[in-house]
């Protein structure tokens, strides 16, 4: 048991650390180590405090030596396991944070947060769902258990969990909350704003609770409340990472103002000078809005650091490659020499590569990281990109247009006389989720247009479920043709599948989208609504679906190699790591699309 002299000089620490007073709790910790060199929890603290200023090296000094002054004191481990994860060293940190998981709520969420992140959410439900199972799991972690569900396409089941144990605790506030994020990821919106308005109303004010509530009202189009809830749970918790992250989304959708967008992001950066994740957050939203050069400029004094993390260097080099891949490609290699094993510097690497005219070194760091992630769309474009710059014939048969990009007419479901007052009404239903103020999404691929923000494929539409129910044939048509195969994506193929997200596009004059890829997709999609008069009959490709142009810039450059027609009622398919985007258009009239991905249904 430590002395009574050191336990209140701890609680002084505390006090700095609540107040924002780092320089003086860093102080105070200093005095500490000197006069205690083997107490674990001041060397943890004070390796802490040393990680936020951006001295990594030696936080990880104190971390380590801490770790080997106590052993058996688990919060050490989280924090060297979390230090390794956020620099980048993944295979260092994992078996650290394993070690503790079941033992410290925080070590499982950074390690379910790692595997979600790496698109493995059933490592992640081994981790959190013993622990989800007691009533006073957090709700970051909660969050977590229910993203790992959602992802395996078992939403129900985690609306199910949370329901029963809301039911079973009819005046806890923190079962209302939980049920709340179930609800949520499973597009039932109404019902998960109820939730947290049960739970706010009992005085669960928390940041997190703002941030759920926020997250349905956006998905129900209550803009207004939701941008109020936002500025509720950042007033808690400026450094809320995804609060700013959506917060700028609406403040963009309203204003289209670059300034306005990051105001409060700004402030929170006045408050927390340097700090990485909401420099790194303000890079994301000026790129998000396309101005790439401004993203890269918020964040090129701490890259130029020699401290950088990986993270850091990753983010800016993300903004650099849209303009200079030179210079990405010396970021990504910094980031990856101080981060070997990391997927993401080496992404960065694989594409800047590409850029400065080496598909040959692209295409091996891509086979690398397909080694690991064979199924992300991202990649297999890069490698199939690096095939294209090489001449190589696998090109050909990955991308084999004329056979995978499969136009379809949609056969009107039963209920409707036909095609055109079936597309009538998903066109007024349509129109009622768009955007009134006319400004696109941050981080979208539409230029000049707007998108739908929630789920279509589990709106309660009825009009827009007939809608879903009808795609089902031309799906199913799809993948009976594709057929089997070894190739990424019909070794996929078992005929069957589930949505991964489905939403709505209208452009407006000169709009279009920008060349992409979906990257968590299998199966892709555009199904053409309303479309201006005579978009189907022209001689130019305005308004057409283009593929084979990658987004990101290659030596030499790269054209569009297929397009295809618009035509009102029109399904088109095709694998989702094809580049493809539209080609502007011109007209006083809007042109009105669905999309979807489609992933494989899990088998039991």
């Amino acid at each position: 048991m430590p002395p009574p002299s050191l336990l209140e000089a701890m609680q002084q620490v505390g006090k700095l650390l609540q107040g924002g007073d780092f320089h003086g709790a860093r102080d105070r910790l200093q005095s500490i180590v000197e006069e205690h060199p083997d107490y674990a929890e001041a060397l943890r603290l004070l390796g802490g405090i040393r990680q936020a200023q951006g001295d990594i090296e030696g936080a990880e000094a104190l971390l380590r030596k801490a770790m080997a002054a106590d052993p058996g004191w688990a919060p050490t481990w989280a924090s060297l396991g979390e230090l390794l994860l956020n620099s980048g060293r993944q295979d260092e940190a994992v078996p650290l944070l394993q070690r503790v998981a079941q033992r410290l709520p925080h070590a499982a969420l950074l390690l379910a947060r790692h595997y979600n992140d790496q698109q493995r959410p059933t490592d992640a439900l081994t981790i959190v769902a013993p622990l989800c199972g007691s009533t006073q799991a957090p709700a970051e972690l909660i969050a977590q258990h229910v993203a790992a569900l959602a992802a395996l396409g078992r939403q129900d089941e985690a609306v199910g969990f949370y329901r029963r144990r809301a039911e079973a605790l009819p005046d806890d506030p923190a079962a209302a909350h939980a049920l709340a994020m179930a609800l949520a990821a499973a597009s039932k919106h109404t019902e998960a704003e109820r939730a947290a308005d049960n739970a706010l109303a009992r005085g669960h004010r928390t940041a997190a609770v703002y941030f759920t509530h926020a997250s349905s009202l956006i998905a129900l189009g209550k803009l207004e409340s939701a941008e109020a809830a936002l500025r509720d749970c950042l007033r808690q918790e400026p450094r809320h990472i995804d609060a700013h992250d959506h917060l700028a989304r609406l403040v963009w959708m309203r204003t289209g103002d670059s300034a306005q967008t990051t105001a409060v992001l700004d402030q929170a950066l006045q408050k927390f000078q340097g700090d990485e994740a909401l420099l790194a957050t303000k890079a994301a939203i000026l790129q998000g809005a396309g101005d790439a050069h401004g993203a890269y400029l918020c964040l090129a004094t701490s890259a130029a650091h020699p401290q950088a993390t990986p993270s850091l260097l990753v983010r800016a080099g993300l903004a650099a490659l849209e303009f200079d891949p030179a210079t990405a490609l010396t970021l990504a290699e910094r980031a990856l020499q101080r981060s070997p094993s990391a997927s993401a510097p080496r992404n960065l690497l694989a594409a800047a590569l590409l850029g400065t005219g080496d598909a040959q070194n692209a295409l091996r760091h891509c086979e690398a990281l397909l080694a690991n992630t064979p199924d992300d769309q991202y990649l297999i474009a890069l490698q199939t990109t690096a095939w294209r710059l090489l001449g190589d014939e696998r090109y050909d048969a990955f991308c084999d247009y004329p056979d995978l990009v499969r136009p379809q007419t949609l056969q009107a479901p039963p209920q409707w006389p036909d095609l055109p007052h079936f597309l009538a009404d998903v066109k007024r239903s349509l129109e009622r989720l768009h955007n009134p103020h006319g400004h696109p999404l941050l981080f979208q691929s539409l230029r000049h247009g707007t998108e739908t923000t929630g789920d279509l494929t589990r709106h309660p539409d009825l009009i827009i479920q007939a809608l879903f129910e009808a795609f089902d044939a031309p799906i199913r048509a799809y993948l009976a043709h594709i057929g089997s195969g070894s190739d990424p994506l019909r070794r996929r193929n078992r005929g069957a599948y589930r949505y991964n997200g489905g939403w709505s596009v209208r452009l407006r004059s000169a709009g279009f989208h920008t060349s992409h890829v979906h990257p968590r997709g299998w199966i892709s999609s555009a199904f053409y609504v309303d479309l201006p008069d005579d978009m189907a009959r022209a001689s130019t490709p305005d308004g057409c679906l283009a593929f084979g142009q990658p987004s990101i810039v290659t030596t030499p450059p790269l054209h569009t190699q297929h397009v295809v027609r618009p035509e009102a009622g029109k399904l088109v398919l095709f694998p989702s790591y094809f580049w493809h985007g539209t080609v502007p258009f011109h007209s006083e009239q809007t042109r009105l699309t669905v999309a979807f991905d489609v992933v494989p249904e899990e088998t039991p």
